[in-house]
């Protein structure tokens, strides 16, 4: 009895032809080729690097200095307590800048001669601590407040770094959400005025909505720049992942923990990050496929 071999049947009945099987074929087989290319090359571009570097004058001590396995021990757990606040610091700041850079960004979409003060205000505030560096903005903060002896104002560091951090990041946060605004096509805002909805209501009901979702992508990157730049409290006195890092190491005179607690800020950056980009592409998809308006 002779058997014969039959092409796969698909269960609604199609049977893919030999040209589609040998260019599908052909795909796979290219695909892996890439990827063994790929691979290969990774790995003989971190053999180069690692011996380059290890092979180095100033590599024994670099070692000792930066990359102790005793002091990364050490180091850890204090790394990890002082991470806390910066977590506390990241989920309060960044609800205050969403909140205060989207009422900035409103008030410059506000439209009629009335709303001017309103508008010339969030400009200036927006132009003024985007201008300004970060670093220079807390500084100012944290030691020029408590240099004005106001009666019932604050002097802790911890409250003064993340009053500059949201300062600093609405005005970023609100060129965002302006900048969602002002994309939504103004047909938008004439359809919900002739369906009988007054401007606040237009723009509460139909604008915003649609302009957040399609700025979602760039306001988690400037979350996950807050993330990183929660650490700059350090310099107001406030125990953070980086202070306590700088304590130990100042003891010693050796660099590992800001090595370990750069290492834990990456760790928590990149999920982020990879999040950012999940929501991009699917966002792009979906845009493609017209079902984002």
């Amino acid at each position: 009895m002779t058997l014969h071999k039959t092409p796969a049947v698909v269960e609604d009945g199609y049977v893919p032809s030999d040209r589609r099987i040998a260019r599908e074929r052909h795909r796979r087989a290219r695909t892996r080729r890439a990827t063994a290319i790929a691979a290969t090359s990774t790995l003989v571009v971190g053999a180069v690097l690692f011996l380059l570097i290890t092979n180095s004058p100033g590599w024994t001590r670099t070692k000792e200095t930066f990359f102790s396995a005793h002091y990364a021990r050490v180091a850890f757990p204090q790394v990890l307590e002082g991470l806390w606040l910066n977590l506390r610091l990241l989920a309060v700041c960044g609800a205050a800048v969403l909140v205060l850079g989207l009422l900035l960004a409103v008030a410059r979409t506000l439209r009629g001669p009335v709303f001017f003060p309103l508008r010339a205000l969030a400009t200036a505030y927006t132009d003024f601590f985007r201008g300004l560096p970060l670093i220079i903005c807390l500084l100012m903060v944290v030691f020029g407040v408590p240099a004005l002896r106001l009666e019932g104002v604050t002097t802790d560091p911890v409250l003064l770094g993340g009053s500059a951090l949201v300062l600093t990041y609405s005005a970023y946060v609100a060129e965002v959400f302006r900048a969602g605004i002002e994309s939504v096509h103004p047909s938008q805002r004439a359809a919900a005025r002739s369906l009988g909805l007054s401007s606040g209501q237009a723009l509460r009901f139909v604008v915003l909505p649609q302009a957040v979702r399609r700025v979602v992508p760039p306001l988690l990157n400037d979350l996950v720049s807050l993330q990183k730049d929660t650490g700059l409290v350090s310099i107001a006195g406030a125990v953070d992942a980086v202070y306590a890092a700088q304590i130990i190491a100042s003891k010693d005179f050796n660099y590992t923990p800001y090595v370990v607690a750069g290492l834990v800020f990456v760790a928590l950056t990149i999920p982020m990050t990879r999040l950012t980009d999940w929501v991009t592409a699917r966002m792009d998809r979906r845009r493609a496929q017209g079902g984002l308006v």
